[in-house]
């Protein structure tokens, strides 16, 4: 497997962004340099993460989420901690 996280990457399994082997293998994100723990989607290309906004849901039961734009730094967690 590489060591480098993909362009783009969301949690929400009906995306076509979604990869589940990839999410078990753990990713982090620093955003704008500040370890980001709540990110539901990421795009380094495009420069922005969705953050989930607390425990509140839509109508579906999906958390409601806020896109944040600038640096995007995503990390394999078990690379880091070798």
């Amino acid at each position: 497997m590489t060591d480098t996280p993909p362009d783009r990457l969301s949690i929400d399994p009906d995306s076509k962004f979604f990869n589940e082997s990839l999410l078990e293998r753990g990713i982090g994100i620093r955003f704008n340099g500040v370890e980001k723990t709540n990110v539901e989607e990421y795009s380094v290309a495009d420069g922005w993460v969705k953050v989930s906004l607390g425990k509140t849901v839509d109508r579906h039961g999906k958390p409601l989420t806020m896109k944040l734009k600038g640096k995007v730094e995503p990390y394999f967690k078990d690379v880091a901690e070798a």
